[in-house]
């Protein structure tokens, strides 16, 4: 039995002694290596951080006291040091341990949190709420209150949302702990000043300077009283590790470091000083992705979160990777499509807000330095940039997460929609997206861009379709236009013959029914984005029962109006489809045309993904569960047509629900409540 199975919550953690503690971060990076080696998941997040969460649960009582995490997939260390060991088995999926912060499996866990620069606002907030319910912890007034703790990571410091928590945070007058984990990484290279900022400080500084000039500093800088204070509150260790002009500093906020994140003794030390102070501190703390793992180390974009691998040694040929893999991903066709484009058309430029591997921008980055960017994690500067870009005549295109979107949205309104500038959304991870789980689902993107006036909304079912709209909204100059894509493989079933996108005109993928008067379908899917793929697929499986003609809807917005009409005024049973939310989405676009031009909806059907949250599996698993497969879409197929048939209006196809998010594999919990 390793010394990680002896622990089952942070109580048995803090009972050992601590020159035990560095054989406890040898057996999570193993358990670590051996689970994402097998399954895939954030490998180099969490190797990086290790010994500062073994620290932080040595020193502080998370039982008790609150712990915010900003980047949520820094969090593997975290959960199995809190009695989540046993759901490692089954990462990423419904019965095992998700890979992000997840309330449902322990009360450890505050947050649901897989979106960026959260984390200090957050426990701001706590801070706040348990000072207003007399539960903060002040060390005279009430030293058993509950202290607040954010970890921060991957450069998410950058994002605008952190810059609003600091600037609140400086205002706190009690204890809050910020953790600034600097790993010199973000998913890849970290960009802009901020990160050069850092870089200085990690190469211009070592431990014996920061005592030296502290006390002079503390009285000239802004917020200098209140540092002063807090200096002398401060214990040795403090004193000696606050840093001199920290940009920190200039939020009123006293900042120390940085200090080695892999030395578990010295970050100890540290957390017992700063645990009983009244003042917000920001640790400055210096790591090292993928500590543990030299390839990991060596590459750490590449096994941020790596599909299942093996590593291979050899003593002639050294180290050699073999990376699980699919086929062609939708992730790669664009990096190709939107390098040529950018070949042949001199206007065309692109973003992506950290995310240039995941979003295949990397090659455009690499090639043309002057006409592509990533601007770290802000996707609502990207946006309102590539705007400024679009009224200088430029052609943007914006590669992002759909579920990074909503982070832009107000600007895709301002800045882009009311504006009528020509800003191109590119949006990978749409719809469902497996390990993940709900954090990082795309299923609000259509029902929030349907909103805004003139906006051009598209998807691609596969790489040909995908040339096909990136060429459409290449020559598309009237607006906003968008087109969505999920994090999957290309399907080769309709690569012989893809014709050009026509602005609000869907494609029949079933042409033995194109003369609906002689020879009418039992009925009609109008599919957005790859369900069409899986529409197809179960149009075959009911050949001998149904005939049924499979359209690809191609635009969510404007939708095929002729096409509706034509097929509900035959009374042809209708059956919308597509991997987003059945609130607002593809579906709700497709009954409002219906009640625009009088027709009765009565025969329409909307499938999509239900009101509820959709937690980790596998993307398969996942659109089984939410009858978006081959298997799924064909029941509802049967029941369109058999209640058509009775001349009753279709209910909603029996399918397999979502399981209710209450349903979970239980964890050890915390021995007091929270």
């Amino acid at each position: 039995m390793t010394l990680l199975e002896t622990i089952k919550t942070p109580a048995d953690l803090r009972a050992l002694p601590v020159e035990r503690l560095d054989e406890v971060a040898a057996d999570i990076r193993a358990a670590i290596i051996d689970q994402v080696g097998r399954t895939g998941g954030h490998l180099a997040p969490n190797l990086g951080v290790v010994e500062l969460t073994i620290a932080l649960h040595y020193v502080f009582d998370f039982a008790h006291d609150r712990l915010l995490f900003d980047v949520g997939h820094q969090c593997y260390p975290h959960k199995l040091l809190t009695g989540r060991l046993p759901l490692l088995d089954k990462l990423r999926t419904r019965e095992g341990m998700a890979g992000f912060p997840e309330p449902l499996e322990s009360e450890y866990d505050l947050f649901r949190v897989g979106h960026a620069g959260t984390g200090i606002s957050t426990a701001v907030g706590m801070a706040r709420g348990d000072t207003l319910t007399g539960e903060a912890f002040h060390p005279n007034a009430n030293p058993d209150g509950r202290r607040v703790v954010t970890l921060v990571g991957d450069a998410s410091i950058v994002n605008g949302v952190a810059m609003e928590g600091l600037n609140n945070a400086g205002t706190l007058k009690r204890q809050m702990l910020v953790i600034l984990n600097d790993n010199g990484m973000s998913i890849s290279k970290p960009q802009g000043a901020v990160s050069q900022y850092f870089d200085r400080v990690r190469v211009s500084h070592t431990y014996s300077d920061f005592k030296k000039g502290a006390k002079e500093l503390l009285q000239r800088v802004p917020g200098g009283g209140v540092l002063k204070e807090a200096y002398h509150r401060a214990g040795e260790m403090t004193k000696a590790l606050i840093t001199e002009d920290s940009w920190f500093s200039k939020f009123g906020l006293v900042c120390a470091g940085p200090i080695d994140g892999h030395h578990i003794p010295t970050l100890i030390e540290f957390f017992a000083e700063a645990r009983d102070m009244d003042r917000p501190i920001v640790l400055h703390v210096k790591t090292v992705k993928g500590k543990g793992l030299d390839v990991a180390e060596q590459d750490a974009t590449r096994f941020h979160s790596p599909k299942a691998f093996a590593v291979e040694r050899d003593e002639m040929l050294g180290c050699r990777i073999e990376m699980s893999s699919g086929g062609r991903s939708f992730t790669a066709a664009f990096g190709d499509a939107l390098t040529a484009m950018m070949e042949r058309d001199e206007k065309v430029v692109c973003a992506t807000a950290a995310m240039p591997d995941g979003t295949g921008t990397t090659a455009a980055l690499e090639r043309f330095p002057d006409r592509a960017f990533d601007t770290g994690i802000c996707e609502s500067h990207a946006m309102d940039m590539l705007a400024g870009m679009a009224k200088c005549g430029l052609k943007p295109f914006f590669a992002v997460y759909s579920t990074f979107l909503q982070r832009a949205f107000d600007q895709a309104f301002q800045e882009v929609a009311l504006q009528g500038l020509p800003v191109r959304l590119c949006l990978d991870r749409a719809g469902l997206v497996g390990g993940d789980g709900a954090v990082h689902h795309g299923f609000c993107d259509v029902s929030l861009l349907r909103t805004l006036p003139e906006a051009v909304i598209t998807a691609a079912i596969d790489e040909p379709s995908l040339l096909a709209a990136l060429e459409f909204m290449n020559g598309w100059d009237e607006g906003l236009s968008a087109v969505r894509y999920p994090r999957d493989s290309v399907s080769e079933r309709f690569t012989a013959d893809c014709p050009a996108f026509e602005l609000g005109k869907a494609r029949l993928l079933t042409p033995e029914f194109t003369d609906l008067d002689a020879n009418a379908p039992d009925a009609a899917v109008l599919a957005f984005g790859t369900p069409a793929i899986h529409a197809a697929a179960a149009a075959d499986a009911l050949a001998s029962e149904y005939r049924v003609s499979v359209y690809d809807a191609r635009f969510a917005k404007p939708v095929d109006e002729d096409l509706i009409r034509d097929l509900v005024s035959r009374g042809i049973p209708v059956l919308t489809i597509e991997d987003h939310s059945v609130v607002g989405g593809f579906g709700s676009a497709v009954l409002e045309a219906c009640s625009a031009m009088g027709l009765d909806a009565s025969g329409v059907r909307v499938l999509g993904i239900p009101d509820g949250w959709v937690l980790q599996d596998s993307r398969a698993d996942q659109l089984a569960e939410t009858g978006l497969d081959a298997a799924g879409i064909a029941r509802a197929l049967r029941h369109l047509v058999g209640a058509s048939a009775k001349g009753t209006r279709p209910a909603a196809a029996p399918h397999q629900e979502p399981k209710p998010t209450t349903e979970r594999v239980e964890a050890s919990s915390p021995s007091k409540e929270i």
